[in-house]
């Protein structure tokens, strides 16, 4: 089948390191629009994150955040669908994690990403490159008003231990109801059961009535695993992680040296 979709990551992916889309980029993904492809942003970020470099990327119509669990259109501003962590799921993972590994902080994202109700103590260890939000506004609110409502992205973050290392003891609470993972940034990104960025693919390519075998994704992540491996061809960054690379069809260059420009390229000049 013909390509019809390109799905790409950002942070780590399509930007480079200072966060900026090159002229190299923005010429690759203008010639793809302009050969009749669809050009999907997937990511972690909200649409507020996504909107910050839509106008350098040219980005216009669908975008999937919240590592899939959020599809809206750019333009319109319609929710296409969205799906939330269960408040039980959150509850659970904070009374238990909080037991086991003491210390650990939590966030809820909410209301279509624009609320982001972040645990007293959250905003000391945050950056604003973390959630494209200034610490100082992220206010400080109990644990039970974190808790208070379900998550489009519920996020767990410890001062001292990394994602990695904080990961497998929330894998040992053996707890249901919630899936899981990490794109590079200092925190775990709790998701609703069974979402993934390949989840919101498969779901906004089904709208679109888009075979898997007609998308082309992009991605640098242990969060992009999933939607390489389901994409028709998986194309890892040179700045991938080991994971990431492993599920791939093929490798790249770096995202700093335009790797995706580089891919684009050769498919539609």
């Amino acid at each position: 089948m013909p390509l019809r979709l390109i799905a790409t990551d950002l942070d780590g992916t399509l930007l480079r390191s200072d966060l900026s889309v090159s002229p190299r980029t923005r010429r690759a993904l203008d010639a793809a629009r302009a050969a009749g492809l669809q050009v999907v942003p997937v990511t972690a970020r909200q649409p507020h994150g996504v909107r910050m470099i839509a106008e350098a990327a040219g980005f216009t119509e669908y975008a999937l955040c919240s590592n899939g669990a959020h599809g809206v259109h750019l333009g319109t501003g319609e929710t296409l669908f969205e799906v939330h962590v269960t408040e039980a799921a959150q509850r659970s993972i904070a009374q238990a994690l909080s037991a086991r590994v003491p210390g650990v902080l939590f966030v809820s994202v909410r209301d279509g990403g624009q609320v982001f109700v972040a645990q007293q103590g959250y905003a000391e260890i945050a950056h604003f490159e973390d959630h494209k939000r200034w610490p100082h506004e992220m206010g400080a609110a109990t644990l039970e008003a974190v808790l208070a409502a379900p998550s489009l992205k519920f996020i767990v973050r410890h001062p001292i231990l990394t994602p990695r290392e904080l990961l497998p003891e929330l894998s040992a609470l053996k707890l249901p109801g919630f899936a899981v993972t990490h794109s590079g940034a200092p925190f775990l990104e709790v998701l609703a059961e069974g979402v993934s960025k390949a989840w919101g693919l498969a779901k906004l390519c089904a709208l679109l009535d888009i075979d898997r075998s007609e998308v082309l994704a992009f991605g640098d992540a242990p969060n992009d695993a999933e939607m390489l491996a389901w994409a028709g061809r998986g194309v890892a960054m040179g700045n991938a992680d080991e994971d990431t690379r492993e599920v791939a069809d093929e490798m790249t260059l770096t995202n700093d040296e335009d790797g995706v420009a580089d891919v684009l390229e050769r498919l539609v000049n």
